[in-house]
């Protein structure tokens, strides 16, 4: 959802059918039915956002994949379009029938603020050369640049020439240019892993070294920014700090005097808090047992506070947009068992109004609490994970699933979560635990990430299930795994390296071989930051559930999309085939043309209703 600069309309992304998606514009006070903006089917085409660029026209980005298996490709473009959903026009650049190679990014926007009059937006561009004849070429401009751009006439004027090595421009929310990252490449054109960092002084043109981000797919160090504050001439960014993520903000004056802003202790922070049409940075967030926020501004601090106790039944409280005086302010708000509403309150009148549901149909349904808990790994370790127990059920011998998340570099936080709300609606009970591996503990807590040291995650997820039989709450008989990416790595992987613990194993979108998820990125620039994080080694080989099919004795279901590009349905499909030639249970359901997160309420609904059948039958579950 977004606000409109002026505060009377907001735009929302609404389910359409069973995978599509439709944008609407609402009125804050109800006066004029909802304007349509624009419609996806989701079989190929996806609308992923709008924001607006004036109180009267919207920037919304859509995307495309085409192709099928090892030739999809995707592309995404950005359209503008009027209010009322009339005079839509593209905003991205037309390719060119001479260009010599494909745009796949239509730009994104990147300072709403893109002249003091505020009639244009900042926009990167992907630069393509192209061609007059087969052999001269007219346009030899290539990579990343910035263009300042107006949504109506669609105007458009270069402000930071392209570089084949650009991937990230950061503006200051006035419509200047402050920081570029480059994203240097070896000579086979694949990237090194490290992304270099420039900015210029105010009312200055020329680059000074900032820093260094270096890494693998999902671990980076050095300091990184997010967002520049023009007032304070200062950039925020994320950097180590004892081990931990934390908030520092570095000069722009040519000084680059570094002052920590904020750090915990014991967790990792988890993302800037902005709002408004120059997503002002107002505070930073971070996850203990439930995410909260640390707020810099003293009027959004006090007001936080008192929203907190207005609503204890929704603890959960995220600023969403802003009207550009910020006057207005959007928010959502929910719980563990309140999957949550969109709210808009009025700093002048002290009014805090519901707009919409996030997910109406579960109005009136008791859903089932989420306890925050710790449960002791076989070497003493404390693994934080959260418990979810069915309502209305006795709190002993109950059927079971742990369920690991997806990542690795990832975590399970406090609040709705839809696929555990399922299953204990179900009458399972189901731990969610934040093993060794997950993010958001620290460095330490990382470990090598969950695929080098497979053992030590897989053993804790495996030791949640044991704690769930040595606690009573769960019946060993009736003890089952779900996961999903990884997570579905974890739930087949659990079974290699304890066959008898789990009766059952459901695998969504599974990562199955180490080295085929290596070489799925063979033909991609960040194949040596995959290959770092996979690492080599026995490990590959004996950390593949594909590998070892040989020693799962439980029966197996799996989900995947053909159009995933997250993680190839071929490795589902390798799996399959490995435990059928072991004379292994197994089923694997291919859903036609989705991605790796199956969003198709048809497609969801089926592997739902599927997996609760097959963990009731292969259990023995009435």
């Amino acid at each position: 959802m977004s606000l409109s600069p002026d505060g009377k309309r907001f735009v929302a992304l609404l389910s359409d059918a069973k995978r599509g998606v439709r944008a609407l514009v609402f009125t804050i006070d109800g006066s004029a039915p909802p304007a349509a903006l624009l419609a996806s089917s989701g079989e190929k085409e996806q609308v992923d956002y709008c924001e607006w660029a004036n109180s009267n026209r919207l920037i919304c980005g859509v995307s495309v994949t085409t192709g099928r298996i090892r030739d999809m490709i995707g592309f995404d473009r950005l359209v503008t379009v009027g209010a009322d959903g009339k005079d839509m026009k593209m905003l991205s650049v037309h390719d060119s029938f001479q260009a010599l190679g494909i745009m796949q990014n239509g730009g994104h926007v990147i300072d709403w603020q893109g002249d003091p009059t505020g009639n244009s937006v900042l926009m990167t561009r992907q630069f393509v050369p192209t061609a007059d004849t087969g052999t001269h070429i007219s346009g030899a401009a290539e990579g990343m640049g910035v263009e300042r751009v107006d949504p109506v006439t669609l105007r458009r004027q270069t402000i930071e020439k392209p570089r084949e090595t650009a991937k990230e421009y950061i503006a200051d929310g006035l419509g200047t240019v402050r920081i570029m990252g480059l994203r240097p490449t070896r000579g086979n054109g694949y990237s090194d892993g490290r992304t270099v960092y420039q900015y210029r002084k105010q009312g200055q043109t020329g680059w000074l070294p900032l820093s260094t981000v270096s890494g693998d797919s999902q671990t980076e160090h050095g300091f990184d920014p997010y967002a520049v504050d023009p007032t304070l001439d200062v950039a925020y960014g994320f950097d180590a700090q004892d081990g931990r993520n934390a908030l520092f903000k570095v000069a722009l004056d040519g000084s680059l005097k570094r002052e920590l802003v904020f750090a915990r202790p014991d967790v990792d922070l988890a993302g800037l808090i902005r709002i408004g049409r120059r997503h002002r940075v107002v505070g930073v967030s971070y996850v203990t047992d439930r995410r909260q926020v640390e707020f810099f501004d003293p009027e959004l601090k006090k007001l936080g506070i008192s929203l907190a106790k207005a609503m204890p039944e929704r603890p959960l409280v995220q600023f969403v947009d802003a009207s550009a005086d910020e006057s207005k302010l959007l928010l959502w708000t929910g719980s563990d068992v309140d999957p949550g509403e969109y709210m808009l309150f009025d700093k002048k009148t002290r009014h805090l109004d519901g707009l919409l549901r996030a997910r109406p149909p579960l109005d009136g349904v008791t859903l089932a609490p989420v306890k925050a808990i710790t449960f002791p790994a076989a070497d003493g370790t404390p693994i934080p994970a959260y418990l979810t127990m069915p309502v209305g059920k006795p709190g002993t011998n109950l059927p079971a699933i742990v369920m690991p998340h997806g990542g690795p570099g990832a975590r399970d936080e406090w609040g709705f979560d839809w696929l555990a709300q399922f299953f204990a609606a179900r009458g399972y009970v189901v731990l969610q635990p934040n093993y060794r591996g997950s993010t958001g503990y620290g460095e330490g807590w990382f470990k090598e990430n969950g695929f080098k040291s497979w053992r030590t995650a897989i053993g804790d997820v495996n030791d949640g299930g044991r704690w769930l039989v040595k606690q009573g709450i769960a019946a060993p008989t009736t003890l089952a795994i779900v996961g999903w990416s990884y997570g579905g790595y974890a739930a087949l992987q659990s079974a290699v390296l304890d066959p008898a613990l789990f009766k059952a194993i459901i695998a969504i979108a599974p990562v199955t071989d180490l080295d085929t998820l290596r070489h799925e990125h063979d033909d991609f620039q960040d194949y040596y930051l995959v290959d770092a994080f996979i690492g080599k080694g026995p490990h590959v080989r004996e950390g593949s559930p594909a590998q070892n099919a040989a020693k799962i004795t439980a029966p197996v279901l799996m989900f995947h999309g053909d159009m995933d590009q997250n993680v190839g349905i071929s490795e589902s499909r390798m799996m399959a085939s490995r435990l059928r030639s072991a004379g292994k249970s197994v089923e694997l359901i291919e859903f036609k043309g989705l991605s790796h997160q199956l969003d198709d309420s048809e497609a969801r609904t089926a592997m739902l209703d599927r997996s609760d059948l097959f963990l009731r039958e292969k259990m023995g579950i009435q």
